[in-house]
C-alpha cells in the first residue's frame, strides 16, 4: 500500500479519535446534566418533607386508617404530577406505616437529619427521602418516594441515547473520512505510480499545474532534480559524442598511412632481407590491427552516445520497410562474408514498424559484424524478418560458437567480451544493439541457433504493426 496506505490511516487515526473522545465529552456532560437534575429532585423532596408533616392534622380515625390527612397543594401537585411514579408514608416512632404505601415502611432514621437513598421496586428504582419530625400526633417518620429519577433515567437509557448514536456517528465518521481522505489523496496517489511508471531513461519534468498545490513543492523539486540529471547524462553523451568525433579524423589519417605502409611491407623489394621483411609485415599488421580497433572503437562510442534512449526520444519515430532494411545490409556485408567464405542469407518477409532507420542500420550493421567476426570461416548467417503473432521482428542468426546461458545477460553491458572470445572486438556491439533496442520500446533476445548450434539474436517489436 506505500504511501497511500500510511497517510491515510494515520488522517484517519487523528479525525477519528478526536471524535471519539467528544463523543465520551458528551456522555460525560449528559451525566452531569442529569446529576444537577437530580440534585434538585433530591432538594425539591427535601423541601416537601415538612409540608407532608403539616399535612397531619388529628388523631387516627375511628375507622383505623391512620391519622387524619389534609395534604399540602405542594405535596399533592407532587404526587399527581407522577401516577404511580410518586408515593409517600407516615410511620409512627417504631417504624410501623399508618398512612401510604406499606412497602416503604422500615426502621425509621436514628437522628433527625434527613437520609437520602435509592431502592429498586418492581423493576423500577425509587429516589428515597426519610425525616424524623415532630407532629400535632407526636413524633413520626416521614417518607417521600420519587420513581423519577434523572439518574436511574440515564443509567437505563445510556446506551440507546448516548453509546448507540455516537457508536453510529464514529462508524459513520470512519466510513465518510476513510471516503474523503480516499478522494483528497488521488492526486497524490497517481503521482507516485506516474513516477513509477517512468522508465529510468524517461526525465521529463511533471506537470506542475496537474499536481494538487500541496505537491506542488514536492513536484518541482522532483522536477529539478530530473533537470540535474538530465543536464549530467546529457554532458557525458555530448563528451564521448565529441571525443569520438575528434578521434574519428586523425584515427583515419593514422589508419590511411598504416594501412599503406602495410600494403608497401607486403610487396617487398627484391633486394630486402627476409627477416627484415617479416620483421615489418608483423610490426606494421600489429600497427594496423591496433589502428583499426581504435577507429572502431571511435566510430563504436559515437553509435552508442547517439543510439542512448534518452538522446533520440526527442526526433520524431519514421515508418520503416524492414524487408528493404535487410536487403541493404545484406549488400553491404556480402562482401565480408565472402572472405570469410560464409553462406550469407536473407529470409525477408514484409513488415514494417514506427521507428527510427538509422539506429536500425546501426543494431543490424553490429548484429552481422559480430556474426560474421566470430563465426567460423564456411559458417552460415541467416538475416531475417517478418511478422508474428507478438509483432514485427528482426533476428540475425549464425552457426558460430554461440555464447553460453549465463553469459547472456552480461553481454548486453558494455565493453564485457565473451570469456575466450576470438578475433578484435571491443564488447560494444550488443550493448549499441540492447541500447537502440530500448529506444524503441523493443526486446532484444538471445537465444541458441538451429540444433542448439550458434547464437540467435531477435529484435521484438512490442508495438503494432503500421499500415
Amino acid at each position: 500500500m506505500g504511501i497511500g496506505a500510511g497517510l491515510r490511516r494515520r488522517l484517519l487515526v487523528m479525525l477519528l479519535v478526536p471524535l471519539v473522545l467528544l463523543s465520551m465529552l458528551n456522555a460525560w456532560f449528559d451525566y452531569r446534566s442529569a446529576d444537577n437534575v437530580a440534585l434538585q429532585q433530591d432538594q425539591r423532596l427535601l423541601a416537601l418533607v415538612p409540608l407532608l408533616a403539616d399535612s397531619v392534622i388529628g388523631e387516627e380515625t375511628r375507622l383505623g386508617e391512620g391519622p387524619v390527612l389534609l395534604l399540602a397543594p405542594a405535596v399533592e401537585e407532587f404526587l399527581k404530577e407522577r401516577p404511580g411514579s410518586a408515593a409517600f408514608s407516615i410511620m409512627d416512632a417504631d417504624g410501623k406505616a399508618l398512612r401510604g404505601e406499606r412497602w416503604l415502611a422500615g426502621l425509621p432514621p436514628t437522628t433527625y437529619n434527613a437520609e437520602f437513598r435509592s431502592e429498586e421496586m418492581d423493576g423500577v428504582t425509587w429516589r428515597i427521602v426519610r425525616q424524623r419530625v415532630q407532629s400535632v400526633v407526636g413524633e413520626i417518620t416521614v417518607v417521600l418516594a420519587d420513581g423519577s429519577d434523572p439518574r436511574q433515567q440515564w443509567a437505563r437509557s445510556i446506551f440507546l441515547t448516548v453509546l448507540l448514536p455516537n457508536l453510529i456517528l464514529v462508524a459513520a465518521g470512519a466510513v465518510a473520512v476513510n471516503w474523503a481522505v480516499r478522494l483528497a489523496l488521488r492526486p497524490l496517489l497517481e503521482l507516485r505510480e506516474a513516477v513509477e511508471r517512468r522508465s529510468p531513461d524517461d526525465l521529463n519534468s511533471i506537470d506542475v499545474q496537474a499536481s494538487p498545490l500541496e505537491v506542488r513543492p514536492l513536484v518541482e523539486s522532483l522536477n529539478r532534480l530530473f533537470d540535474l540529471v538530465n543536464a549530467q547524462a546529457e554532458s557525458q553523451r555530448r563528451f564521448v559524442a565529441d571525443a569520438a568525433h575528434q578521434l574519428r579524423t586523425p584515427l583515419a589519417g593514422l589508419q590511411a598511412q598504416v594501412e599503406a605502409w602495410a600494403q608497401a611491407v607486403n610487396q617487398p623489394t627484391a633486394d630486402t632481407p627476409a627477416r627484415t621483411l617479416t620483421l615489418q609485415a608483423e610490426q606494421v599488421n600489429k600497427l594496423r590491427n591496433a589502428a583499426r580497433r581504435t577507429s572502431q572503437l571511435a566510430n563504436q562510442l559515437l553509435a552508442l552516445s547517439r543510439a542512448d534512449a534518452r538522446a533520440v526520444h526527442a526526433q520524431p519515430m519514421q515508418q520503416v520497410d524492414l524487408k528493404a532494411l535487410c536487403e541493404t545490409l545484406l549488400e553491404t556485408n556480402l562482401d565480408a562474408a565472402a572472405e570469410r567464405l560464409m553462406d550469407l542469407g536473407l529470409d525477408a518477409q514484409p513488415a514494417q514498424v514506427q521507428g527510427y532507420e538509422w539506429l536500425l542500420r546501426e543494431l543490424l550493421s553490429n548484429l552481422l559484424n559480430n556474426a560474421i567476426k566470430y563465426t567460423q570461416t564456411g559458417g552460415t548467417i541467416t538475416l531475417r524478418c517478418g511478422q508474428r503473432d507478438e509483432g514485427a521482428f528482426l533476428e540475425v542468426e549464425d552457426d558460430g560458437p554461440g555464447i553460453t546461458r549465463a553469459e547472456r545477460p552480461l553481454v548486453l553491458q558494455r565493453f564485457y567480451r565473451v570469456q575466450g572470445a576470438q578475433g578484435e572486438g571491443n564488447g560494444l556491439g550488443l550493448a549499441i544493439a540492447d541500447e537502440i533496442a530500448r529506444a524503441h520500446h523493443a526486446r532484444l533476445t538471445l537465444d541458441s541457433g538451429a540444433q542448439g548450434r550458434g547464437l540467435r539474436v531477435t529484435l521484438c517489436f512490442a508495438a503494432p504493426v503500421a499500415g
